[in-house]
């Protein structure tokens, strides 16, 4: 098969890693002010009970006016490239790795082996990049206005508090629900990315390298648009777990002075389930979908097309180092 064929065909794993890495960091930060928007439509109104309820549902354009830029578009965002670089690197390399070692030396379906290698790739990367959303999430929601709500005042001092109020494990808090959420949408995404690859090589009578901007472009839109859709309710629960917080009382030891900290509440996936029913409606699982499925169908189109176009580029380089070398 063509795909089998192009696999055969491999670069350095080191050229996966690079490709992804820069892929990954440059579509997260664009993207980071839809995902802020969609952070916040997802909490619970629990943990944003200081904040103005309509602040929540603000467009990019409205945060932007009200917080700016730092503290408003890209709140969290030093915590999401301090994880976006070594997870993107850890997952395409894992990714690659695994589509050559089960389709061309093992003789594996492709589509389930894009399902897995999907799956893998995220499981090994979770390790880098739950404790970077974790901090993402809270940065984010906390934002300019809502300074009381963590009383987090950057990177550093929210990675201080939370290790000496909450302990490590807190890093890793929502742990289960985020891949939960992250293994299926990964799976999903890159199974559905190479079969729309190979559909429109097999439709435009084209080669993977063949393949222009514009269609390289809407196939990985329409693989993460249609992987978000899905796992919206996923994420929704995600951002809870990550945010629901309780208040602690602090005693300083030298001043005396009591202050309040927040805590991980004792909710879990089932009393989040639970409160939805009861309370919100079921609806409320998809809230944030249209950020969402926005985020995840642009980040996935620009991150998959530098990849591709990175890899695109290495390719045609070594195929000329390699005639060189033929000719001499």
């Amino acid at each position: 098969m063509e795909e089998e064929n192009n696999i055969t065909d491999r670069l350095p794993l080191w050229n996966y890693m690079v490709a992804g890495g820069i892929g990954g960091v440059v579509a997260d930060f664009l993207m980071h002010p839809l995902d802020t928007m969609k952070t916040r439509q997802q909490a619970s109104l629990d943990t944003i009970k200081t904040l103005d309820v309509k602040l929540r549902n603000l467009h990019p354009i409205e945060i932007l006016k009200i917080e700016g830029i730092r503290k408003g578009w890209y709140a969290g965002l030093s915590s999401a490239m301090l994880g976006s670089l070594p997870s993107a690197v850890l997952f395409f390399s894992t990714y690659e790795f695994l589509k050559t070692e089960m389709i061309v030396n093992r003789g594996v379906n492709e589509t389930f082996t894009f399902f897995f290698a999907g799956l893998a790739g995220d499981l090994v990367s979770s390790v880098v990049y739950v404790p970077s959303e974790v901090l993402k999430t809270r940065l984010q929601l906390q934002g300019k206005l809502n300074a009381s709500l963590f009383g987090y005042t950057s990177l550093r001092d929210a990675i201080f508090k939370m290790n000496k109020y909450e302990g490590k494990s807190a890093f890793y808090h929502g742990y289960s629900a985020t891949l939960l959420r992250d293994l299926p949408f990964s799976a999903i995404q890159f199974a559905l990315y190479e079969k729309f690859r190979q559909l429109t090589c097999h439709i435009t009578n084209k080669t993977n390298d063949e393949l222009n901007a514009q269609e390289e472009l809407a196939i990985g839109a329409l693989a993460g648009g249609i992987s978000g859709a899905v796992t919206t309710p996923l994420d929704v629960v995600k951002t809870r777990l990550q945010t629901n917080m309780s208040q602690i009382i602090i005693q300083n030891d030298t001043t005396g002075k009591s202050t309040d900290c927040p805590q991980p509440s004792n909710q879990n996936v089932y009393t989040i389930l639970k409160n939805f029913y009861k309370k919100e409606g079921m609806m409320k699982m998809f809230g944030g979908i249209g950020p969402r499925v926005m985020w995840s169908s642009v980040q996935s189109s620009i991150m998959l097309f530098i990849y591709q176009t990175i890899l695109k580029h290495m390719h045609s380089e070594n195929m000329d180092v390699n005639r060189k070398i033929i000719e001499s």
